[in-house]
């Protein structure tokens, strides 16, 4: 086990925080010290909706949503997710326990804490980026508990297939048991040579490159946000015409990357201007020091888990449990109207809607915003997940 004085930190302190929004701790959450965020907490009888963060983000990427969330009636949660930031009892070593962040597991961390918390159902359990495959698998897991579910930014294309020739058609992606695939040598072949940012992720050096990079952790944060939001101009997503390694190749570099380079350096091409920083509203200089404070402590690390458990298909076997399940609760999905995201694997966001998803109420792609759209655009983000709480509510869709 790793530590990096997690479990000597302290709450988030209160003037980081808009007015309503408290920080704490619950021990015992699955071997977990959990710290989360929350909102509306003044009346035990309100409904919870649960949020739950991407990657490199922590519950504070919350922070402009859960005020209007609260407004509108619910006690709004929000954890620091294992691996991340202020919740400790997470292992942090890349030879150690790697199980731990399979998303059965991760489920079994946002039961405990709905839980411990007083609560038997989630209103809605809402995920980002990495936090949407998550909130996904609560959907379809636990539909007794989570009764609706938003996935913003990363679709979900469904549960692995049982049959054994689909499954092997099915590993002919960017990720394959951690193993190089063809297609990984068909990125490696291409002038200039790339790479899949999922595989980059699960190597041994990603956390050290990022975590002790030149630029250091505050810059090298910046740059990452700055060139996923809709701020970098050059975020004019499509859809892919097949998951060859040409068309990745159109993906941003953040997502297929130079071969020789890792993550620190390819954002750093894309630092933003003195004076682009300054025009940031969405993500000033103070919020992102909330986050670089952080990730300076805890190294990248604990997030980086979550790509290598997904790349090395160490939790399929039981996911293969539930081939052929669907998600039948109401959903929605949000996302930015440039975000590439939507678009990295191909056919994704159609397979959500057609067939994963049988309750999908709506499907938004809000301009002005890119990858981290509950930041870029929090008033829109929560005007849509209250418009969805309510006719889930009604039960209208």
């Amino acid at each position: 086990m790793v530590s990096r004085e997690t479990d000597l930190a302290a709450p988030l302190s209160a003037d980081l925080l808009p007015d309503g929004i408290r920080s704490r701790f619950i021990d015992g959450i699955n071997g977990l010290r959990m710290h989360f965020l929350e909102a509306g907490y003044e009346s035990a009888a309100r409904p919870c909706v649960l949020l739950l963060h991407g990657f490199p983000e922590l519950a504070y990427s919350w922070r402009r949503v859960m005020p209007r969330l609260a407004a509108a009636g619910y006690h709004v949660v929000a954890p620091d997710q294992r691996g991340y930031g202020r919740t400790s009892g997470w292992d942090g070593d890349y030879d150690g326990d790697l199980a731990s962040y399979r998303f059965l597991n991760l489920i079994r961390d946002a039961l405990g804490l709905v839980w411990a918390l007083g609560h038997r159902s989630v209103a809605s359990v809402v995920g980002h980026d990495f936090g949407s495959p998550v909130a996904a698998w609560c959907a379809l897991v636990r539909p007794d508990v989570f009764e609706s579910v938003a996935l913003m930014s990363a679709p979900f294309a469904g549960t692995p297939v049982l049959a054994s020739g689909a499954l092997a058609a099915a590993s002919e992606g960017p990720t394959n048991g951690g193993q190089r695939t063809p297609l990984h040598e068909a990125l490696a072949g291409l002038d200039p040579p790339r790479k899949h940012y999922q595989w980059y992720y699960s190597t041994r050096e990603a956390n050290e490159d990022m975590w002790h990079c030149p630029q250091g952790v505050h810059d090298f944060l910046r740059a990452y946000f700055h060139h996923k939001s809709a701020d970098w101009k050059q975020n004019t997503p499509f859809p892919l015409a097949s998951m060859s390694a040409q068309e990745l190749a159109k993906l941003p570099t953040y997502y297929v990357m130079e071969l020789d380079k890792g993550m620190a350096a390819t954002v750093a091409e894309e630092m933003p201007s003195t004076e682009e920083i300054a025009a940031c509203a969405w993500l000033p200089e103070r919020d992102l020091a909330v986050y670089s404070a952080e990730y300076s402590r805890t190294g990248f690390q604990g997030g980086l888990q979550w790509y290598r458990c997904r790349t090395t298909r160490i939790d399929l076997t039981e996911l293969q449990l539930f081939s052929g399940r669907t998600i039948d609760i109401p959903s929605v999905f949000i996302a930015g109207r440039r975000d590439w995201g939507i678009y990295q694997s191909r056919g994704a966001v159609e397979t959500m809607q057609q067939s994963a998803c049988t309750k999908m109420m709506n499907c938004h792609l809000v301009d002005g915003a890119g990858h981290w759209v509950q930041q870029e655009q929090p008033d829109e983000v929560s005007r849509l997940l209250i418009e969805f709480l309510e006719a889930r509510n009604s039960g209208h869709g």
